[in-house]
Formats: structure tokens, C-alpha cells, sequence
């Protein structure tokens, strides 16, 4: 079986990349430093060497010695100055470079080219000082060379050449290298153990995880968020879009191309509540809400991370099969509630009919026909004349049948005009609002007044504006709860599932841009008036 190498784990990896580098890092460094701190005191050997030369050679002892060729004075006067500044030797030299003083007493009267072939030419033709590296008798030293001038005739009439030895410059370099070793070597044991801190700290950031971990869940992620059926946006705390898929896109009716990741939440959602919940950290669910003319539920949650919160989700769906089939079937419940109660009415009807006729009350038989056909047909032709949309008409005879089927009576206003209802305005909304309004005032009548009560309907289409006027003998609204019954939840009614209805109708009647009043009436009772514009200014969902 072949030999599987196992990649290391993402820390290993990390501290021998920063160890190597910080060793890298850390040779350069030191190599650098050696190499000029050598070359910085081998040039100033070489200055202090050239500087002694020049000294001596401007000494008048010197200069009288040369001249005299006392070669015991110079001698004398070279060993004590080489002592004074610890050189390795000074050699005094006449025009000719033949030694005149020398440490060595043998090497005196011989050229001085003897040692390293350099005669001192530059300084006894040019009168230049200079400084040079050679390897002598005395070993290898740094050398600096300055001419001997006369200074009544201003000749050259000699050479100084003070040497110092490099032993010494190689001996301090060393001990330089070591304390410049130790402090690399502290370096790069500190670049590890900050190596290893690093890494641990990024691990624990990552959650522990490798980086090829990181790139599967990413994918995974991203996977996941393109097979979710919801529009899916989230957004930083600066409101920066971080996440989108591509429902989101679709459902938000942009083009398929559209890439919302680093836009700005403002310039995609004019009107949106996810600052808000990053600002409050209150998370909201299942809220409906209008864009483009469609219905959403949407879910904003906030994101947090250490306590802190960090950006917010939200998810949004347009209102699906499964939501119109239910309302679908609410409808048709409607419908059957109402053939219901007509076929209970009329059969209670055609049964006294029955046993009028079986008496020979046959008069009173006859008008109790009367009746019924008539009430019948004023409504019906009170709504052909006044209400020509069927839907409209369709829901207000369905709820004059509720109504008498509740022992109350729906009265319409016989001056009632609703004939200009536009187009635009969706028959299902608007007729689930008016129904919604007369459910509540039959039955608040219902229970405040029990059979016999009455609920008052008036509508008109005059002027800019459709008005619903809708007056019911109930117990009226406490005043503390007429702010707040179209608040979500809010209801006098016993049970979880109320409380929906009144908030439903105001997130219409807003986002239609209409409006709504709310006011008791004397002795008792509420009157709700609906305003709905014939040409409204449609607003943007809060998102």
C-alpha cells in the first residue's frame, strides 16, 4: 500500500510558516548587522590608524629625526607611541622608504616594501595619506601611511606607517557576533511562542476548524441558501447587504444577473425595519407585509456574536399556493356558512308558510310571501343600482344573509353609491377588509344586544375617495384600547386566534395609502369610517 502523507493541521502549519519566516527574518537581519558592524570597525581601525600617522608624522622630534637620521631617537619615539595608542608598531620610514624605526631592530635599514611590497609610494610622491590592509611580519594588520614634510622646505623627506592588528578587529567582531547571536536567537524563540499564540488565537476564531473544513461548510452554506425556496438577504452593522441567494433576487423582482452582496440594504429597500432590529435586538416573525403589489411574510432576526449584535437576517416568501388554497377554502366555507343559513331561514319560512296554509290563514300567508320577496328584492336591486362590481355585492348580500341568520338585520343605505371602484384596487383585499369590519360589528352587536339589533352600512364614491361607514349597537371600545385594537394580538375576544382581523385591515389600508377612524357612539356603540383613494400612492413594504 502507498505511503498516504497526512497534511498537517492548519496551527502546525501556521507556526512552522511564521517560525520560518521569523527565521528568515531574523538571518537577513543579523547577517546585515554583521556585515556592517565589521566592515564599520574595520573602516574606523583604518581611520584611527591613518590619524596616529598623520600625528607622528607632524612631530617636530619626528621631522628633526628623520632629518638627522637619528635613528635611536625615532626609535625610542615610535616604540613609546605605539604603546600610547596601542598600535601594533609605528614605522618611520625616510624619502626613500628605508626604515629608519622599526619594533624590530633587525629590519631597520632595509625597504619597507619588505613586509607588503607597498613602498608607500602614494604618500611620499603624492603627499596623500591613505589607509591599507596588508599582511606583514608582524602578522595582519590595518595600516594607515602619512608622509614626513619638511616644513621649512616643505619637501617630503619621510613615511610614517602605523599598523594595528586585525587579530584585535576579529576578536571584537566575535564578541559582537555572540551578544548579536544571543539577541537572534531571543528573536526567533520569541517569533515562535508568538507563532503559537497567534495560531492558537486564530484556531479558536475559526472555531476550530481546518481551512479545508471551512471551504466544504462554505460550500454547504452556499448550497444550502440557493435551495431555499425563501429570499434570504443579510446585512452588517453598517447595513451593508453581506448574503443574498438568488430567490432573493427573484422574488424581489430584480434582474437574475443582480448581485446585492456589498450594496447598501437603503438602495435595494427604500423602507425597511432590519436597522431597526439591529438597533432594538427585538427579532420579529411571520409579518406580512406588501411589495410590488404582493404579499409577504417575512422573519427578521438579529445576529450576534460574543453578545454583541453583528448584522441581521431576513427572510421573506410571497404568499404561496398552500396560502390561496386556504384562502380559497375560507371562501368557500363563507359561501357554504351563507347557503347554510339561507336554507335554514327559508326552510323555517316555508314551514310557517306550511302551517298558515294548513289553518286557512291563507291571507296571512300571502303576506308573509310578500314580505320576504320584497326585503329580497330591495336589497338585491338596491345593489344592482348602487353596487355594479359583483364581488362587492356578492360579499355585502352574503353578509345580509349572516346578519338575519344571527337574529340581527345588516341595513344598507338606500342613498348608498359605489359604482367607481378602481380597477387597480384588489377585489379579495377589499372585500376581506369591508368583511371584516361587518363580522366584527355583527357581532359585537350580538353580544351587547342579542337578537334584534341592527348594523348600520352606508357607502359612497363621491369626491377622490371611497368611504365605508360601518355603525354597530355593541358596547362600544374602551377608550385606553382605541389606539391600539389594530395592533397585532390586540382584541376583547377570548382566545389565541383573535386579535388578527382589525391588524390585517390596517396593513391594507396603509400600504393603499388610505386611513380609518375610530369613535363611540351615544348611548353605545362604534362607528368605523374607511377611506380608501381612488388613485392611491402605493408604499413599499418594510422589509
Amino acid at each position: 500500500m502507498p505511503f498516504a502523507f497526512k497534511k498537517p493541521k492548519l496551527k502546525t502549519r501556521m507556526i512552522l510558516l511564521l517560525g520560518l519566516v521569523s527565521a528568515l527574518q531574523t538571518g537577513l537581519i543579523g547577517g546585515f548587522a554583521g556585515y556592517y558592524l565589521s566592515e564599520s570597525l574595520y573602516e574606523e581601525i583604518g581611520q584611527r590608524a591613518l590619524m596616529v600617522a598623520k600625528t607622528v608624522a607632524a612631530m617636530p622630534s619626528v621631522i628633526r629625526g628623520v632629518k638627522q637620521r637619528d635613528q635611536e631617537a625615532l626609535g625610542g619615539l615610535s616604540h613609546n607611541m605605539a604603546e600610547t595608542n596601542d598600535a601594533l608598531f609605528i614605522v618611520i620610514g625616510d624619502h626613500m622608504a628605508i626604515r629608519l624605526a622599526h619594533p624590530d631592530p633587525s629590519r631597520i635599514g632595509h625597504s619597507m616594501a619588505d613586509d607588503d611590497g607597498d613602498t608607500g609610494a602614494q604618500a611620499l610622491i603624492d603627499g596623500q595619506g591613505y589607509v591599507a590592509m596588508a599582511e606583514g611580519s608582524l602578522g595582519l594588520s590595518m595600516r594607515g601611511k602619512a608622509p614626513i614634510v619638511d616644513r621649512d622646505s616643505g619637501d617630503i623627506i619621510g613615511i610614517v606607517s602605523v599598523g594595528y592588528s586585525l587579530n584585535q578587529v576579529l576578536s571584537t567582531i566575535q564578541r559582537y557576533n555572540l551578544v548579536l547571536y544571543g539577541v537572534m536567537g531571543l528573536m526567533l524563540l520569541g517569533s515562535v511562542l508568538a507563532a503559537i499564540v497567534i495560531a492558537g488565537r486564530f484556531k479558536r476564531a475559526i472555531f476550530g476548524l481546518e481551512p479545508e473544513e471551512i471551504a466544504a461548510l462554505f460550500e454547504e452554506r452556499d448550497a444550502t441558501l440557493q435551495s431555499v425556496r425563501e429570499g434570504i438577504i443579510a446585512v452588517n452593522r453598517e447595513g451593508i447587504i453581506t448574503t443574498f441567494n438568488r430567490t432573493a433576487v427573484k422574488t424581489l423582482g430584480l434582474e437574475p444577473s443582480t448581485r446585492l452582496a456589498g450594496q447598501p440594504i437603503s438602495s435595494v429597500l427604500p423602507q425597511n425595519d432590519l436597522m431597526t432590529v439591529l438597533w432594538t435586538g427585538e427579532p420579529d416573525f411571520d409579518q406580512e407585509v406588501w411589495f410590488k403589489d404582493q404579499q409577504m411574510i417575512v422573519n427578521r432576526l438579529p445576529v450576534r456574536q460574543g453578545g454583541e449584535i453583528i448584522g441581521v437576517v431576513a427572510s421573506f416568501r410571497l404568499r404561496d399556493e398552500l396560502d390561496q388554497v386556504s384562502r380559497q377554502l375560507t371562501r368557500i366555507q363563507q359561501y357554504a356558512d351563507t347557503l347554510r343559513s339561507q336554507t335554514h331561514e327559508y326552510s323555517n319560512k316555508l314551514h310557517t308558510i306550511a302551517g298558515l296554509i294548513q289553518i286557512g290563514a291563507n291571507d296571512e300567508a300571502l303576506a308573509l310571501i310578500g314580505s320576504e320577496v320584497s326585503d329580497h328584492q330591495a336589497l338585491i336591486h338596491l345593489l344592482l343600482e348602487a353596487v355594479p362590481d359583483p364581488v362587492l355585492a356578492g360579499c355585502l348580500l352574503g353578509k345580509y344573509n349572516r346578519a338575519r341568520e344571527m337574529g340581527l338585520k345588516l341595513v344598507i343605505d338606500p342613498d348608498s353609491q359605489m359604482a367607481s371602484v378602481p380597477n387597480a384596487l384588489p377585489r379579495e383585499q377589499l372585500v376581506s377588509v369591508l368583511g371584516n369590519l361587518i363580522d366584527n360589528a355583527l357581532e359585537a352587536t350580538r353580544l351587547h344586544g342579542g337578537e334584534g339589533g341592527l348594523v348600520h352600512l352606508s357607502m359612497t364614491d363621491l369626491g377622490h375617495d371611497l368611504i365605508f361607514e360601518i355603525e354597530d349597537q355593541g358596547p362600544g371600545i374602551a377608550p385606553d384600547q382605541l389606539d391600539r385594537i389594530f395592533e397585532k394580538g390586540v382584541t376583547h375576544k377570548q382566545g389565541s386566534e383573535h386579535g388578527i382581523g382589525l391588524y390585517l385591515v390596517r396593513q391594507f389600508i396603509d400600504r393603499w395609502g388610505g386611513w380609518i377612524t375610530v369613535e363611540n357612539l351615544q348611548p353605545n356603540g362604534s362607528r368605523f369610517t374607511l377611506y380608501l383613494p381612488k388613485q392611491p400612492e402605493l408604499s413599499e413594504p418594510n422589509s
